[in-house]
């Protein structure tokens, strides 16, 4: 089977982790860190808004199953993309929207699928959305992983 990987931040990566992994064609997915400056940042570290880090996700997905166009219709369904460095009561550059990409492909998905979105009118204020090439992604520390399953929490459901 062949895999690919996408990375997406869209605030808290408890919610936006529980949301992929009910989609067909997910195959894993680990929350964490990346687009800072910092290697191996801790949580505490990425709070108080110091290393540059974003709150992303991981997904491993097969393109058979799932794509990433569709990936990507999710992401813009399961936040705000024209808050800058927030989300919802959660504040800080952590939290920002961004979509960090790792081929030619997935740039060109990107930037039409925000290009659609701006030009859709479902919003009135810009889409604040960053789009990256992907860095290091550092794993976070195991209670954040599927933190929702261990611990109970909102339903995620965005389909």
């Amino acid at each position: 089977m062949k895999t690919e990987k996408a990375v997406f931040a869209a605030g808290c990566f408890w919610g936006v982790e529980s949301a992929f992994r009910q989609v067909a064609g997910v195959i894993d997915t680990q929350v964490g860190y990346t687009g800072g400056k910092t290697a191996d940042p801790t949580y505490k570290e990425v709070c108080i808004d110091t290393t540059g880090h974003a709150e992303a996700i991981e997904i491993t997905f097969d393109p058979s199953k799932v794509s990433y166009a569709k990936l990507l219709d999710l992401f813009w369904r399961m936040h705000d993309p024209t808050q800058v460095n927030r989300q919802g009561p959660d504040t800080g550059t952590q939290y920002r929207s961004a979509i960090f990409y790792y081929s030619p492909e997935q740039k060109a998905a990107a930037e039409s699928s925000k290009a659609a979105l701006e030009k859709s009118g479902k919003y009135k204020k810009p889409i604040a959305t960053q789009i990256l090439p992907a860095g290091p992604f550092y794993r976070a520390e195991e209670y954040h992983q599927r933190y929702f399953e261990k611990n109970g929490g909102p339903a995620c459901h965005i389909f």
